[in-house]
């Protein structure tokens, strides 16, 4: 029987995987790491988002988002776009959508590698387990 330190270790082996391999494959084939894919993919879903909250989505840091934008926006990912007040919001270029779009292709053949392996069945035992164990 494995220890709740053993699957935790499990998780983090595999969530690793999936981002060692995924930041690979993006840099090298979509030019665009990992964290700037994870930026694209929450405006696309989300783009009212405010900048702080585009933070939290991404698991950054507040100042760390805003200097990853900033970058995004050079390289013409994603522009700005005034919101109500003050807040920041941005919205995808062509480029970005691009990106996001091939970003998603390559996430998804990184995860057939490993959950893909999985029935149906086991995918959603695995993802309700999760979710269980993510209840507060």
């Amino acid at each position: 029987m494995p220890s709740k330190q053993d699957v935790g270790l499990a998780i983090k082996r595999l969530q690793w995987r999936h981002h060692r391999e995924a930041n690979r494959r993006m840099t090298t084939q979509v030019g665009v790491s990992l964290v700037q894919w994870d930026v694209l993919r929450r405006i696309h879903q989300s783009p009212d988002l405010s900048l702080h909250a585009l933070a939290e989505a991404t698991f950054q840091t507040d100042q760390s988002m805003g200097e990853l934008s900033k970058r995004m926006i050079k390289s013409g990912l994603i522009e700005r776009v005034d919101g109500a007040g003050r807040a920041v919001r941005h919205r995808l270029t062509e480029a970005g959508l691009a990106a996001y779009q091939a970003g998603s292709g390559i996430a998804d053949e990184v995860l057939d590698e490993t959950v893909g392996t999985l029935t149906a069945k086991e995918r959603a035992t695995l993802f309700d387990l999760i979710v269980k164990a993510l209840a507060d």
